[in-house]
């Protein structure tokens, strides 16, 4: 989905939009994103680990991905040009 930035008004392409997570899987998918362990989340978010592995599953299947490193190399990305905001 391609969005406005506010601050800037220049447009930008936000995988996260694109990728049709829940509000509840994008902390999860932040958290992994900045190295976080499943038992790391399970804590700061007051989940199970077996809830967070379930956000796991599910934000893979999402951004169709298969491992922890393709999903944070795909959330980090951006297009050429443009800033992640």
């Amino acid at each position: 989905m391609r969005v406005e930035d506010p601050a800037t008004g220049a447009g930008r392409t936000d995988v996260r939009l694109d990728a049709g997570l829940s509000k509840r899987e994008i902390e999860v998918m932040e958290l992994i994103a900045t190295g976080h362990s499943n038992g790391e989340i399970a804590q700061r978010l007051f989940l199970s680990e077996k809830t967070v592995k379930n956000h796991v599953n599910r934000i893979y299947a999402k951004l169709g991905v298969d491992s922890r490193g393709t999903a944070i190399g795909l959330w980090r990305s951006v297009s050429p040009g443009e800033e992640r905001v």
